[in-house]
């Protein structure tokens, strides 16, 4: 058997931005939700709500693109 350690595909940090926002998503989903007018045509549901959903994805998509710190292996 081997000593490596099993790396992950990404380091802590990038999950906690991608945590982040998936949490922003859920907000706007909950956002667009709240909107009193009929089939949601008033402010939150077409404006504020896909504004933070939006919002979320692109933090989604730094997370991703996001480098970890490369740490050294020993063999």
């Amino acid at each position: 058997m081997s000593n490596k350690k099993e790396h992950l595909a990404f380091g802590k940090k990038n999950y906690m931005w991608m945590l982040i926002g998936i949490i922003t998503i859920a907000v706007g989903f909950f956002i667009m939700s709240l909107e009193d007018s009929p089939m949601g045509f008033g402010a939150l549901g077409l404006t504020v709500g896909p504004i933070v959903i939006m919002t979320g994805f692109g933090i989604n998509f730094y997370a991703i693109l996001l480098k970890s710190p490369k740490t050294t292996t020993e063999d």
